[in-house]
């Protein structure tokens, strides 16, 4: 595990050539939960889907009783999707998917 305070820059799909720097520890433990539940196959699963999916991944160290999950499920996903390691399928609800290798 990183160190505390410890931040790794993300991107935006939505905002190109712009980048924040967040808490290292909450992106990668929501990283790590949110890509094995995604399907390599479309439609997809819904974002709601995807975060239901992956709560019970999380630890409860760095996430108590969820908190927080849906805004970082947001950043770890847009970041994903600028890097192309994920993508939507733009459906109503939108469905995530992850690319293929």
């Amino acid at each position: 595990m990183s160190e505390p305070g410890s931040k790794i820059v993300v991107e935006n799909i939505n905002t190109p050539h712009r980048t924040e720097r967040v808490d290292r520890v909450k992106y990668t433990a929501m990283r790590e939960a949110l890509l094995p539940v995604l399907p390599t196959t479309l439609p997809g699963i819904t974002v709601a889907e995807a975060k239901s999916a992956l709560l019970e991944h999380l630890s409860e160290d760095v996430f108590p009783g969820g908190t927080k999950a849906g805004w970082w499920l947001k950043t770890v996903q847009l970041d994903l999707e600028a890097k192309g390691l994920i993508a939507r399928n733009p459906t109503k609800p939108m469905r995530l998917y992850r690319c293929k290798p």
